[in-house]
């Protein structure tokens, strides 16, 4: 892991036995505090350096895309190409975004003038006027067009106004980016047209919906924010243009969002019925699927100055607090049942609450939150795309993703505390190192390998960029005053005096909510000098609690350590068993001193994070070697470990796609993930055998098509759309004998890339009882193209252990550390059962000393041997270092 202000370190191989390994794990971990910057202040010449080295960043990514890809809708940064859609392999409803209207362009336009780039912002308005077209025969998500190409129009327009009435620039300017935002606008219009008022998720950009050439109009399902995200535009564009249809379909969408909450709770849930306004998906939080309707609740009060979006999002958030937010924890719950949570991971788009939290006033939460966001990105360079409540990876993919950018930005405007200045660069750094290609910026296909993705989404210049310069800018070095305006959820710019601006539309049908107690935040944003009167230390007080939270935290300002009789420095990764990466200090005596004084608490707090109490014992001593110390606030402590072998838990087992038909004969076989629902193939004796078809519709979201050639046989389907499950019930209606799911991200094969085992939709899947098992993109691609040439293929479902004729695996086991407190006064003679260790916490020094050394048997020390010569060719004398490899486990994905 890359670590801002941290020198590199040489890390020697090292052998380790049994007892050797248990002192190093035990170091490491009271050893994570090192020296940092965190907490820093930060010179204005810093500002100014990074502030330039984020412009020099996005002349690299904007460049490139007008270089390599305009005016296709994306770049493709590793094939140094434009992506275009219908010319590239389908990825599914990644693909909706693009509706060959030039998106990146569109949705970078406000940036250029946030970023002070004023001559290649006039020259872009002039090429999406004379170049792009919005009357596409392309089906497009009418979300992702709302927010990127209609909230980009907007942008640009009131920048390009602005900047006109200035007299400077733009003089040429005639509203046309306007023009064009209205056109779009009544091209979204046909999707609202449903029973109950919520739009359908996708719409023909030159068909609409019911004609009979629109290739949708199927759908009968969307997502809550799909239908929730549209009223900062929507409403924008009435007022801008006079025509009150678009506000008026907007509020009516939110209208039924919050008639259909469930009344116990008010929660709502994550993907509901467009015709009938019944919840399909009951699970209810603030990531995927719901995130950015709450966040227009409160935008929409700010921008239209409309209390009963203000008296809604109170009432959400409430709710929010009371069920979903668990400091620092974001989970998901059951919208019935709201105390019960559904799945035990937290997706990465979640990222932009504790920047929401910073409007609401509720800054206390919202440190906690993005504290422990910081954390994990310590521990994975970035934010993946969904990680377990014990921060590890359950889906590896990084976008690029602008959300934790943008809650730093809110959180250093709202306290200015340099700590977020800090964190902001670190988010600079890790994209130039890690993400920066030479035709752009790469998403990372899984941060677990570092491996890049053929894709630079739109939003990452439309936003990442625009929030990262801001944070690093005062108010005077902009173009324009920044308090003037209202960020969309993809950070496009509205005047928020676009509240004086009245339409004449239909008032809210749903009953106004109960207003619940005023306070001196309901109807205004709080003051920095409200929130912290005299206290500028309020933020880092609460980020101290959770800095070690995924075991890599680094204190702000560690005391010294002082080292005597040092002779080697020793350095091992122990990311596996307990997640950090430090150094280890022995030296001759095995004594260290560690900084446990009076003002020193974060070495116990640490300890407490780990699971290790700590008990005042107040007549304790070390004896003579050490000698009596007794000071105020000592924790003196004996803990015993113990060791015990265990297998590894959560453990992925790798399943198979033999083919066995001629001409493959069972000598092709394709490594495939397992699924947590359907059927058991481990328990399958002899596996499943079928036949292989190809489902249409590729994705199988919705009715098959071909049910009848898929019935009985193994079906292939495309990842993406909907869930894993849905899939899966589409299939078995159809009758077909298995899956095989194929992914929709180009590249991705099972060599470079940790396999996962397939989830459910967080509802009850015992109702699926087929057999099924996921490739990755390259080991589908084999299997397709068998299919093409030989038309017929047999393939064999089953674990790849048994395929390849070995018994069960015997997994490597891992390290069980067990620690309890010794009894004061308890009896040191014990049977040397494994190696046993002393650690005693002392005011300035640890004593860490063997028990029972001398009491190891013969075939004790057999053992020990045996563990140091583990996966080596020859003998590790016990004397001499060599590193313990182990093989990182697969993670899960959604």
């Amino acid at each position: 892991m890359r670590r801002l202000g941290a020198k590199s370190q040489r890390k020697p191989c090292l052998c380790f036995g049994t007892d050797m390994l248990l002192k190093a794990l035990l170091i490491t971990s009271l050893l994570s505090w090192v020296n940092c910057l965190e907490n820093q202040s930060m010179t204005p010449e810093e500002k100014t350096n990074i502030r330039s080295q984020i412009l020099e960043m996005f002349d690299h990514a904007y460049g490139s895309y007008m270089k390599y890809a305009y005016p296709a809708d994306e770049l493709m940064p590793l094939s140094c190409k434009g992506r275009v859609r219908g010319e590239e392999p389908n990825r599914g409803d990644i693909d909706d975004s693009l509706g060959k209207f030039s998106l990146t362009l569109i949705d970078t336009l406000d940036t250029l003038v946030v970023l002070n780039k004023l001559d290649e912002f006039d020259d872009a308005v002039k090429k999406a006027v004379r170049d792009v077209r919005l009357d596409n025969d392309v089906v497009v998500s009418v979300f992702e067009t709302n927010i990127r190409v209609l909230g980009g129009l907007l942008g640009g327009h009131v920048m390009a106004d602005l900047l006109r009435q200035r007299g400077e620039r733009m003089q040429w300017y005639r509203d046309e980016l306007l023009h064009m935002a209205v056109e779009l606008g009544h091209r979204l219009i046909p999707a609202f047209n449903t029973s109950s008022g919520l739009p359908y998720p996708k719409v023909n950009l030159r068909y609409g919906i019911l004609n009979p050439l629109s290739r949708t109009g199927t759908e009968s399902d969307t997502c809550t924010a799909c239908a929730g995200t549209m009223i900062l535009e929507f409403a924008a564009l009435s007022r801008l243009s006079g025509e009150s249809v678009f506000e008026e379909h907007a509020r009516k969408a939110l209208d039924v969002l919050w008639e259909r909450r469930q009344r116990g709770s008010d929660l709502v849930g994550t993907v509901i019925n467009i015709h009938n306004g019944e919840w399909v998906r009951k699970d209810s939080g603030v990531g995927a699927g719901i995130d950015s309707y709450y966040e227009y609740l409160m935008k929409a009060y700010i921008l239209l100055g409309d209390d009963t979006f203000l008296q809604r999002f109170n009432i959400h958030y409430s709710a929010i607090m009371k069920y979903i937010s668990q400091p620092p924890l974001l989970l998901n719950v059951h919208m019935h049942n709201p105390t019960v949570s559904v799945r035990s991971w937290m997706d990465s788009l979640l990222a932009f609450f504790p920047g929401l939290q910073v409007l609401t006033g509720d800054l206390k939460p919202a440190i906690e939150t993005h504290e422990m966001l910081y954390q994990v990105t310590k521990q994975h360079k970035f934010l993946p795309e969904a990680f377990t409540t014990e921060f590890r990876v359950h889906w590896g993919q990084h976008l690029l993703r602008p959300e934790f950018a943008e809650s730093t930005y809110y959180l250093y405007k709202a306290t200015g505390d340099p700590y977020y200045l800090r964190v902001g660069q670190s988010i600079v750094e890790k994209l130039n190192a890690f993400a920066r290609v030479a035709c752009g910026f790469a998403a990372v296909q899984d941060v677990r390998t570092g491996t890049h993705e053929d894709r630079m989404d739109s939003f990452f210049l439309a936003e990442m960029f625009k929030y990262l310069y801001l944070l690093f800018s005062e108010k005077s070095q902009l173009p324009i005053n920044i308090d003037d305006y209202i960020f969309t959820t993809e950070a496009h710019l509205l005047p928020v005096s676009l509240s004086t601006t009245q339409v004449t539309v239909q008032s809210n049908v749903t009953e106004s909510p109960v207003a619940h107690d005023e306070d001196l935040f309901t109807h205004s944003c709080p003051s920095t000098e409200t929130l912290f009167p005299n206290n500028p230390s309020f933020a880092k007080t609460i980020r101290d609690g959770y800095k070690y939270l995924t075991g890599v935290g680094r204190a702000f300002t560690p005391l010294p350590i002082r080292w005597d009789l040092v002779q080697e420095t020793l350095s091992i990764s122990a990311a596996d068993l307990l997640n950090v990466k430090l150094s280890v200090f022995m030296t001759t005596q095995r004594e260290i001193e560690l900084p446990l004084h009076d003002s020193g608490m974060e070495p116990v707090e640490f300890l407490k994070s780990m699971g290790i109490s700590l008990t005042r014992l107040n007549d304790f001593t070390l004896g003579d070697s050490i000698g009596s110390k007794h000071h105020k606030g000592v924790f003196r402590v004996k803990l015993v470990a113990e060791v015990s072998q265990m297998i590894e838990e959560e453990l992925v087992v790798p399943h198979a796609v033999q083919l066995i038909s001629p001409p493959f004969l069972g000598r092709t076989v394709l490594t495939a993930g397992p699924a947590k629902f359907g059927m058991d193939l481990t328990k399958q004796e002899h596996g499943v055998k079928g036949t292989i078809v190809k489902v249409s519709p590729y994705t199988a979201c919705g009715p098959i098509e071909n049910a009848a050639e898929v019935k009985g046989r193994i079906a292939l389907a495309l990842r993406g759309d909907c869930m894993f499950a849905a899939k899966a019930r589409w299939l078995q209606q159809a009758g077909a004998g298995g899956v095989i799911f194929i992914d929709h991200h180009e590249g991705s094969n099972s060599e470079e890339t940790p396999l996962f085992q397939m989830v459910g939709d967080g509802d009850s899947t015992e109702d699926i009882a087929l057999p099924l098992v996921f490739l990755f993109s390259r080991e589908g691609a084999v299997l397709t193209s068998a299919l093409e040439e030989h038309h017929n293929v047999d393939v064999l479902l089953l674990p790849k252990e048994r395929q390849l004729g070995q018994d069960k695996s015997e997994y490597p086991g891992g390290m069980n550390i067990k620690l309890r407190l010794k009894e004061e006064g308890g009896s040191e003679d014990r049977a040397a059962t494994g190696t046993t260790l002393e650690l005693v916490l002392e005011d300035e020094e640890v004593l860490l000393k063997e028990a029972g050394e001398e009491e190891l048997s013969g075939k004790q020390q057999s053992q020990h041997q045996q563990l140091c010569t583990q996966g080596r060719t020859g003998p590790c004398p016990t004397d001499s270092p060599q590193a313990l490899n182990s093989k990182p486990k697969p993670g899960t994905n959604p």
